[in-house]
């Protein structure tokens, strides 16, 4: 009798688990993002068996060095004000960041104009082509990254999640038609180039519309001393959370640009290959994590509520949900390249292989990341990922000079691994302290009110 009551207490309790994630707004936010990535990375996928036949190592090379300078650029565009815009209580405040956010990203893309005008030979160097088409989407490209953060930022704020759903299926359906498109016409490493630039564009112009609904009532409050001193008021994200970003965009590109000088273009282009078919159903994950996670961090600290039984939750969850897929890669993924994207990818499988390790710790350390501006530590991850960007350049370095490309990889995948652990347990332990002293001190005022 007891054993049937204990089996109907457990019944009821999955139930009423059922019944609460089903009216949990996070997970709801969390399915609508979600839906939309799940459909543009099945897309992404199922169409990357035709791309990889359609477009050479070398093509893949090109691409992936302009995708480089393009990320770095990206990382500091907004000076991470389109992450702050997410923080303050009113609206209109979050509007002033919004609009510090786009003026940032026009500026950076007029000095990336002159930069390209002034020194194209430095850049066709580092992308290895000389094409002057490739300058122009370079510049567009810039533009297009920064306003699309800053709107992504808003949908953000404003739940938007549907939206910016629906703007990665417009961009995958757009990024992978146009190459395919192109790609029978022999567009070569330009139509890789020109694809993912139009992707990004439509993609930019579909979040846009959130913002723009309240555009005219929002811009009346905007006062250009009001602007200056929203800027002071957060900067630490330019200074810190940016120059962050700028750093892990430059860990990001190195091993592009370093491959490409060791060991030639097709090898870079087999990297850049191999790590974008293994993050695509990271992204499947992450983008939509990433969004509704911040949200949710930030109403919960703005709340006074707790953050480390989600920072542990989500932590752990990653860990688990990563752990298979990455098992399996490591053991087989030269084999399942060469099969599915044609034997002159086996060497996309090869640095695939070894990419998973650094991969599966980047997925798990997301909450890490996320949670630090949230409570205002950008100053040691700012300090951190310089530390790490040296680490990796000095893993690739050594490696190009005494080591084979497989195995720098391997060294430089090894090093980002052992990083982000330590970043998570640093986070970790910054939060658990944080929470620990505010319990404490609320306690301490509660028996001193008694």
């Amino acid at each position: 009798m007891n054993s049937i009551s204990g089996i109907q207490v457990y019944k009821d309790q999955f139930v009423d688990f059922l019944a609460n994630l089903k009216n949990s707004a996070f997970v709801k936010n969390l399915f609508f993002v979600m839906s939309g990535t799940a459909l543009a990375q099945i897309l992404s996928f199922g169409l990357s068996p035709i791309i990889s036949r359609l477009y050479s190592p070398t093509d893949f090379g090109v691409f992936g060095s302009f995708y480089a300078i393009l990320g770095i650029v990206g990382a500091g565009i907004t000076m991470d004000y389109s992450q702050a815009l997410m923080l303050p209580k009113q609206k209109d405040q979050a509007f002033g960041l919004f609009v510090i956010s786009g003026l940032f990203s026009f500026l950076t893309t007029v000095f990336c104009l002159g930069i390209c005008l002034v020194a194209s030979g430095l850049i066709f160097n580092f992308i290895k082509a000389r094409n002057a088409w490739i300058l122009t989407l370079l510049v567009i490209a810039i533009l297009t990254s920064g306003l699309n953060q800053t709107f992504q930022g808003w949908c953000v704020r404003v739940k938007a999640f549907k939206r910016t759903s629906a703007s990665q299926v417009i961009r995958s359906l757009s990024v992978n038609g146009t190459q395919i498109g192109l790609g029978f016409l022999r567009g070569g490493a330009l139509a890789l180039i020109f694809a993912v630039t139009l992707g990004d564009m439509l993609a930019t112009l579909s979040l846009a519309k959130v913002a723009l609904r309240e555009f005219r009532v929002l811009w009346r409050s905007i006062r250009w001393k009001r602007l200056w001193q929203l800027a002071k008021e957060y900067r630490d994200f330019p200074f810190y959370s940016a120059s962050t970003n700028l750093f892990n965009a430059l860990s990001l590109g190195l091993p592009v640009l370093l491959l490409t000088h060791f060991y030639g273009i097709a090898a870079a282009g087999a990297y850049a290959f191999g790590l974008r078919l293994i993050q695509a159903p990271m992204d499947l994950v992450l983008r939509a994590l990433r969004q509704v996670l911040y949200q949710k961090a930030s109403e919960t600290h703005n709340e006074g509520g707790r953050l480390v039984p989600l920072y542990l939750k989500i932590t752990g969850g990653l860990f688990a949900v990563g752990f298979l897929p990455t098992l399996i890669l490591f053991i087989w993924a030269p084999q399942i390249f060469s099969w599915i994207f044609g034997a002159q990818w086996y060497t996309a499988g090869v640095f695939a292989r070894s990419l998973v390790l650094w991969l599966l710790s980047t997925f798990c350390s997301v909450p890490a990341v996320l949670f630090t501006p949230i409570i205002r530590r950008q100053r040691s991850k700012f300090f951190f990922y310089q530390i790490l960007l040296i680490a990796k350049a000095l893993a690739l370095i050594i490696g190009g000079m005494y080591l084979s490309a497989a195995q720098t990889v391997f060294l430089f995948s090894l090093v980002g691994a052992v990083m982000e652990v330590v970043y998570i347990a640093i986070i970790g332990f910054a939060l658990m302290k944080l929470e620990s002293d505010t319990a404490l001190k609320d306690i301490l005022g509660a028996m001193r009110k008694g």
